[in-house]
């Protein structure tokens, strides 16, 4: 073969090579399901001790489920099967014995949008000990771009928001599928039936001392009891929506749209009824405005999974933004 046929061949097939990878990167078009993490590990670290800390913190129960369903749907694959192709996941966590002990946080480096977390280890107890670290910051961040990619999606089709703009002063991106089903003076309803069930948005606001910060989670309990006595009843004579007693809500503090607020979650049952399902419940002190705004969401579906029902409408809460 010709000397210079050959170089040219032999670059071309390694610029080829080279660009691979970058070739293959989807752009801002993840397919991966929502709540999903690919883990790459090896099977020998993943059927020991690593694997079970993995799951522990990764795949355990979502707070205020009435049924245990994990954090996070874990797809697992061996390393040297992941080496060679990029993959489109919104988060991977790449676990292996290396030389160094390593953590390593990459944004969009197989896909965008994506997060890429490295750990690396010289002995399992090692990776362990990393891992252990790093897991509040690497679950936040995972949960912060699952957020982000609901709310894309649901930019596609959105509801006309103008009743509530005008109500309440706040912008929400809130799918076409919901619909309005009560309106009152400081109360809207919005409902999105699904096959056998339903999910539920309200809003409403409150006095600015309605909720004092020494009691605050009684406060908040009996606000939401109080809501649910004035406007949210079930089919059956005298059945009212109630917090269940039995278990107490995951109550903590948290921020959203530049304001302190709680965040609640739990069960609600329909007093006098068989109805019941998990509730989100954030509570958010409007400074400016001098009012307590509340945004819930809650569902009713007994025969289905509920944790991506919910996070959907964490994602609709998440999105407000108070006009000034």
């Amino acid at each position: 073969m010709n000397k210079t046929l050959f170089l040219w061949l032999f670059v071309s097939c390694i610029a080829s090579s080279c660009s691979f990878k970058k070739d293959r990167l989807p752009d801002e078009s993840s397919a991966a399901a929502i709540n999903t993490i690919a883990v790459i590990i090896d099977d020998q670290l993943w059927n020991g001790e690593v694997g079970d800390s993995i799951r522990n913190k990764f795949a355990s129960p979502v707070l205020g489920l009435p049924q245990e369903e994990p954090l996070f749907t874990i797809n697992q694959y061996p390393v040297k099967l992941f080496e060679g192709f990029s993959t489109d996941s919104r988060n991977i966590l790449i676990i292996k014995k290396d030389n160094e002990n390593k953590y390593e946080f990459k944004k969009n480096e197989f896909a965008t949008p994506q997060n890429a977390f490295h750990i690396s280890g010289k002995t399992s107890f090692e990776i362990l000990e990393i891992l252990e670290k790093n897991v509040p910051e690497i679950i936040k961040k995972m949960r912060e771009i699952e957020i982000t990619h609901n709310q894309k999606i649901i930019k596609d089709s959105l509801l006309d928001t103008k009743k509530i703009q005008k109500k309440f002063s706040i912008d929400l991106l809130i799918p076409s599928k919901y619909e309005y089903v009560m309106r009152r003076k400081n109360f809207i309803w919005l409902k999105s039936e699904i096959v056998s069930g339903n999910k539920s948005l309200i809003i409403y606001q409150i006095p600015w001392k309605s909720i004092h910060p020494n009691n605050a989670v009684n406060g908040v309990v009996q606000v939401r009891d109080s809501i649910g006595k004035l406007y949210i009843h079930g089919s059956a004579y005298k059945t009212q929506m109630v917090t269940e007693e039995a278990y107490s809500p995951y109550f903590s503090k948290t921020a959203l749209a530049g304001n302190k607020a709680y965040e609640t979650k739990g069960t609600w049952q329909m007093k006098n009824d068989f109805m019941s399902g998990p509730f989100i419940n954030y509570t958010i002190f409007d400074k400016a405005n001098r009012r307590i705004l509340v945004l819930e969401g809650f569902c009713y579906a007994p025969s289905k999974e509920k944790r991506d029902l919910m996070f959907e409408l964490e994602s609709i809460i998440k999105s407000i933004q108070i006009k000034k």
